[in-house]
Formats: C-alpha cells, structure tokens, sequence
C-alpha cells in the first residue's frame, strides 16, 4: 500500500471514529423508495429541499450588502444590483428561486392529498409539511417588503390590514406585524428579523421533524396501486436510494439551477422605485401571484353578506377550510379505492385547486373599461 493510501485510510478511520458516518452511508443504502405509475411525484420533496437550499445560500450573500432601514433598504438593493459583480443575479435567482419553491411545495402537497399520502400512520408528517407550506408563504410576506419599494410597501399595507380584520385578535395582529398603527421602518426592521431569524429558526426544526418522519415511515404507496398489486399479485418494486434515486433527484436539481439561471438572466428582478409613505397607492396593485386567490375572493365579496362584513366573512371562511384541510388525515379515515368518502375527498381536493386556480388567473386578466 502507497503512502498517500495509507493516509487516505487512516484519515477515514480518525472520521469514523468520531462521526460514525459509515451508519448514516449504510441506512442510505438499504432504503428503497417504491417504484410504481406515480414513483415521479416522490421527486417534489427533494425538489422543495434544493431550492430551500438555494434560498439560504443567495439569502446569506444578500445579507452582506442589505441594510435594514427606511432610509437605506432601497439604496442598499439598488447598490447590490448595480455595483456589486453578479449581484443582481443573486437577488435574481433568490426571488425566483422563492416563487419556484412556493409552487413546488403546492405541487408537493396536492400530489400528496390526492395519493392519500397523509393515512396512518403519516398524520404528523402530513402536519409538519402543511407547517413547513404556511412558513413558506411567511417568508414570501415578509421578504417581499425588505426592498422598501412602492409595490411593496402598499401590498405589505393591505396584507397587515387584512390580518388586522381577524375577530378579537385583529388589533393586536395589526400592531404585532407593523410595530405600531401605520407600515413604518419599523415595520422593515420588524419584517427584516422575521425574514432571517425567526423564521429560519421555526423551518430549520419543522424541517428536521419533517425528514424525520419521511425516513421513519418511508415513502406512502397510493391505495390504489396496492389494491392493484392485491388483486393481480405482483409485488411490490423499489428502487435503492443510494445512488439510484438520489442521482435521479440530482438531475432535477441539474434541471432546476439551470432554469433559475436562464430566468434570472432572461428575466432580472426589477426593484422599482422608492417607497413614498405619502404617495397614493399605484393602480392595479395586487400581491404574489400565491395570494392572489385571496386578493381576488376579497375583490369579489361585496361589503356585506347577511349584515356580516364580506372581509370578515371571507377570512373566516379562509380560517375554516385551512383548518379542514389540516385536519383531513382525521376526517378521511377509509382511504381506500372506490370508498364513497375517499372518492368525495377526491373531487373536494380537485373543487378546491380550481378555485385558487381560477380566481389566481382572474387576477392577471384586465379589465376593460
């Protein structure tokens, strides 16, 4: 044996001795991950991770340049964009990467409700996903505001108003996000701190619960594929984790990074002008195209309904269906093919992706005059 192998051998050995590493390499080879007609959406979850990955890592090198105040968050972006070499390629990729996140976790999170993913024992990870979906949208809030320009700034106004509707806790809600009565640089300060630690420190724990269970459990097998597999005998096939399925998520990622890059160099995020806090509020404002559902709904909603404010009654009805569907491992407790309920469940779950698909495509097509 060489000198260099000889090294190489005892470097492995000091690791492994103090890491234990090799446990984690032979977990990862003995899972499996079920191989069937739907094996493609198992790739969401990876997906979603990766560009929470490129998430933390652009949001790291936009720190370094970002001041968190009214008078210097929109010349401190502007500086970035401008000045800084690729720096308006990082915001770039880090706001597309946000909007490209958002739709693969709704992507991730119907594929599981429709392949009943969240049946026993999968209730928790069904819980903390949902969990890690609604931080997602809180990072998209939150963050969305940090330039200080005019779009955000009013969408940020109207957003907080909309908290602020909510019953007995509206005011509270109201003052907790703005830091007083008004969207001041308090309120950027406020968001500023939400964006880069408390939030990143709720996800980093919802996430690791998240995984955890997702190895614990494995990987959920539609019901209708196991009543297909009992009915004509096959068994069931899998395929190795290491390396087979993760050289596969690792080319969706390949993809993924390339796409990113061909948006934020085709498409570059623009920054607008400076926030007015007495300027008029522009025309056709309206939020990310992932509230948009909300913004049309209350758009549409007249002032009243039965003497109850029509906001007040859309954010309870918000309230409730978010809640039905949090609570669906509960309710739907006989997901099996061709059972009455699982087949209401069903058509509800495609009820509902019409409708924030609709009413977030009414939010993009003008009005004529």
């Amino acid at each position: 044996m060489s000198d260099a192998a000889e090294v190489v051998r005892r470097l492995r050995g000091w690791i492994e001795e103090r890491t234990g590493l090799s446990a984690l390499v032979d977990f990862g080879r003995e899972k499996t991950v079920p191989v069937h007609r739907h094996s493609v959406w198992y790739y969401m979850g990876g997906m979603s991770l990766f560009l929470f990955g490129i998430q933390v890592a652009t949001g790291i090198l936009l720190l370094l340049y970002y001041r968190p105040s009214a008078g210097e968050a929109f010349e401190s972006v502007q500086f970035l964009m401008a000045k800084v070499p690729f720096g308006w390629l990082i915001r770039s990729i880090h706001s597309w990467s946000a909007n490209l996140l958002v739709f693969v976790l709704c992507v991730h999170m119907f594929s599981a409700y429709f392949l009943k993913a969240y049946r026993k024992p999968r209730e928790l990870t069904w819980l903390t996903g949902m969990a890690l979906l609604l931080l997602a949208l809180a990072f998209g809030f939150s963050g969305y505001l940090l330039p200080w320009n005019t779009l955000a700034f009013f969408a940020t106004q109207v957003g907080t108003e909309v908290a602020g509707s909510l019953p007995l806790i509206g005011r509270f809600m109201l003052r907790l996000l703005r830091g007083g009565d008004q969207v001041t640089g308090g309120t950027l300060t406020r968001f500023y701190g939400m964006h880069v630690a408390v939030l990143p420190a709720m996800t980093t724990a919802l996430l690791a619960a998240h995984l955890l269970l997702v190895q614990k459990h494995g990987m959920s097998v539609p019901p209708g594929v196991e009543a297909e597999r009992r009915r004509t005998g096959e068994p069931p096939r899998s395929l190795p984790f290491l390396p087979n399925f993760l050289l596969h998520d690792a080319i969706g990622w390949c993809a993924a990074l390339g796409a990113l890059a061909g948006l934020a160099a085709l498409f570059p995020w623009e920054l607008g002008e400076k926030a007015d806090l007495f300027a008029p509020a522009p025309a056709g404002i309206r939020p990310e195209w992932y509230f948009c559902w909300a913004f049309q709904t209350l758009k549409m909603l007249p002032g009243h309904v039965l003497g109850v404010e029509g906001e007040l009654l859309a954010i309870l009805g918000f309230g409730a269906g978010g809640l039905l569907w949090l609570l669906v491992p509960f309710i739907d407790r006989t997901p099996e093919r061709g059972d009455r309920r699982t087949r209401v469940f069903t058509v509800v779950g495609w009820m509902v992706l019409a409708y924030l698909a609709v009413m977030t495509a009414l939010v993009y097509i003008p009005v004529r005059s």
